[in-house]
């Protein structure tokens, strides 16, 4: 017994230096983790000044904790700072475009063929472009995400750089749920987004569409909803039928791009809008030197 004594307690002095430990090494998370918990109470207030049920918030809410690895992800993006590097886009095309996806999206368009028809005659969407961005996005829904979307979108509110959008972002997760969406089906990306075609829940809530006459506007399982929801996104964003959705052109040596700098500041996103260059018509891009290859 006296030797049993003798060990427990050596266990015990163990236990509470490890934890003493512990919790002296990690006091900015433990700050970190007050802070949301509080900025939640103002979160909560101003999704029920937004229309969302109390059955909802009462729900979530409780289930909420910082995630500090979306913030950091979302700070390590390229182009996330001023002075960080924006990719090139012809390596970044050769990663998303390689073979395997090429030949999935042809067994997608040769499956779904009937479907993207019907699409197109609708919304005017070429059938290849509807294929091509759920290609991008998930890889025909091979990987959607496994964040959960609520606990992602608090977080980078509480972040602050950008809390305007991704609280309205939060608040619009919420009315999903009172939608009829459940918990489970949102997960998605560390950013928020969410389902085959990687929708945030403003745009699932304005844009998402029933292709299968269900009721229900399911990107994440149906294929039908899924397309009918790819065109509609496009429709809303001003898709003009029979116009290419790019074109490549021939850039003089030397050429001053600053000059062609975007002055307008987005509400929303104002860093990568930052990167695009500023509107001209086609003479104008002629002008400058710039013309179709």
């Amino acid at each position: 017994m006296g030797g049993t004594s003798t060990a427990t307690a050596r266990l015990r002095r163990i236990v509470i230096g490890l934890v003493a430990a512990l919790a002296g090494s990690s006091p900015a998370l433990a700050q970190d983790d007050a802070g949301f918990q509080a900025y939640l109470v103002a979160l909560r207030q101003q999704a029920l000044a937004d229309g969302v049920s109390t059955r909802t918030a009462d729900a979530v809410f409780p289930t909420l904790t910082l995630n500090q690895r979306v913030i950091d992800l979302d700070r390590q993006q390229p182009g996330a700072t001023s002075s960080s590097a924006v990719p090139a886009f012809a390596p970044y095309r050769a990663q998303h475009v390689d073979a395997a996806r090429i030949a999935r999206g042809r067994q997608t368009y040769l499956a779904q063929r009937s479907r993207l028809q019907r699409i197109e005659q609708t919304t005017g969407v070429p059938e290849s472009i509807m294929v091509a961005i759920w290609g991008h996005e998930t890889n025909y829904g091979s990987y959607t995400g496994n964040f959960d979307l609520l606990r992602s979108l608090a977080s980078l509110a509480y972040e602050g750089r950008r809390r305007s959008l991704f609280a309205g972002e939060f608040i619009a997760g919420l009315k999903m749920l009172d939608r009829g969406v459940t918990r489970d089906q949102l997960k998605g990306s560390w950013a928020g987004a969410t389902g085959n075609p990687q929708f945030l829940p403003s745009i699932y809530l304005r844009l998402a569409r029933d292709g299968d006459g269900d009721g229900r506007a399911d990107i994440w399982n149906s294929p039908a909803d899924t397309l009918a929801s790819i065109g509609n996104y496009f429709v809303d964003a001003g898709w003009r039928a029979g116009q290419p959705w790019g074109v490549a052109v021939s850039v003089p040596a030397g050429f001053d791009r600053s000059q062609i700098r975007n002055r307008l500041v987005s509400p929303r996103c104002p860093r990568v809008f930052e990167r695009h260059s500023g509107w001209r018509t086609i003479a104008e891009w002629r002008a400058l030197g710039i013309s179709p290859q």
